[in-house]
């Protein structure tokens, strides 16, 4: 599940990094300008939050030791990520709080990924 949760991760971040604010369902004109105005270590820190969410499921999957490390690095990643987003926007203001759901979905995942590996580590599952 983690697989291909972070393989869709990849892939929704790929779309909008290549097309923009239209990779998104009925973008508005206010996702449009949101968008264009987000600073490029933004669009790093995405790639970075989806491409180790995408690594750390494989090393799992591996049974690598790498996959604590890369699961919290995503975590992290994302924390800065939607950190900045709902702080230094007025994304909640336009749009209401409801855009705060699948954010805390995507934090969940990371946090259930990253306590997953911990386990296996502690089990041995891992090494």
């Amino acid at each position: 599940m983690l697989l291909l949760w972070g393989a869709l991760g990849c892939w929704a971040c790929f779309t909008q990094l290549t097309q923009g604010a239209d990779a998104m369902a009925a973008a508005s004109d206010y996702d449009r300008a949101l968008f264009d105005r987000l600073p490029l270590w933004y669009r790093l820190d995405y790639a970075i939050a989806t491409g180790t969410m995408l690594l750390g499921a494989v090393a799992l999957l591996l049974r690598s030791r790498h996959a604590v490390a890369l699961l919290t690095v995503s975590l992290v990643a994302v924390m800065i990520q939607f950190g900045w987003m709902f702080a230094m926007t007025d994304i909640i203001a336009v749009k209401g709080p409801y855009v705060l759901y699948f954010p805390l979905l995507i934090l969940a995942f990371g946090a259930l990924a990253l306590h997953l590996a911990h386990l296996a580590r502690r089990r041995g599952w891992i090494v």
